[in-house]
């Protein structure tokens, strides 16, 4: 695997993540990594006829989930390689199939865009967790959901129930909650008392027209190796669910 750091700054992660991922797969395009200045530069790959681009702050290349946040953006480039749906699949396109006839709300559109990338990080770190462990992702996501969480103080919600989770959208937030907790159950990182059980029903309570459990299921049990149109119908369905439970409309 051709690694290339590019940009001042430690390399040491990016090599360590390469180590690990040799272990068991390995990519044929060189990859490139780009050290941005911008702290808040996504974590983001790049794919291209002749190359794979990691692009990741400086800060986060500094982080204590540098190597694992590399690890992951190699998983995705392998998928990308590998021709994997979820990775080849138009989100556009789905959208289209999925939406037809219904009026969305822009935050719900963005929403429908977050339940696409979440299927394809279940995708490729379905390879991520076969060669690295997973220790460190799942405190990223117990941190990541509590954050979450205590967004802001308890109110009560019309219904007379104690609001807990994110003020900023809960219906975003459950879902995110129930992505953390499939994959942790798909790759068996949590005991039955863990504390990401308790963060994710405390954001589920938050958006009761979200299906939380049924989006838990549907992340933790996407089949392994799909074809294209049943990726494609798996995420027509999934976008379909969360729209529909949120109030769409048909025009």
């Amino acid at each position: 695997m051709d690694l290339r750091v590019q940009g001042a700054g430690p390399t040491s992660p990016f090599l360590g993540a390469r180590d690990l991922f040799e272990t068991e797969h390995d990519l044929s395009l060189p990859v490139h990594v780009h050290l941005r200045d911008d702290p808040d530069e996504r974590t983001w790959a790049g794919h291209y006829d002749d190359r794979h681009v990691l692009n990741i702050s400086k800060q986060a290349a500094s982080s204590a989930m540098a190597r694992e946040l590399a690890l992951h953006e190699f998983s995705h480039m392998a998928r990308y390689e590998q021709a994997h749906p979820s990775h080849t699949q138009s989100t556009e396109e789905v959208l289209y199939l999925g939406l037809a006839g219904k009026s969305v709300e822009r935050r719900k559109l963005s929403h429908c865009y977050q339940i696409a990338n979440h299927m394809k990080d279940i995708y490729a770190d379905d390879i991520t967790l076969t060669v690295g462990p997973g220790e460190k992702l799942l405190s990223f996501l117990e941190s990541s959901l509590a954050m979450a969480v205590a967004d802001r103080p308890e109110t009560p919600s019309r219904s007379g129930l104690t609001r807990r989770s994110a003020s900023a959208d809960p219906d975003i937030t459950a879902v995110n909650a129930a992505f953390a907790l499939a994959l942790a159950e798909r790759h068996d990182l949590v005991e039955d008392d863990h504390r990401l059980y308790d963060l994710a029903y405390a954001a589920a309570m938050d958006a009761p027209s979200v299906d939380f459990e049924g989006f838990k299921r549907r992340f933790r049990e996407l089949v392994a190796n799909p074809d294209s149109s049943t990726y494609r119908q798996m995420l027509v369905d999934a976008t379909r669910a969360y729209v529909d439970d949120g109030g769409a409309t048909g025009e």
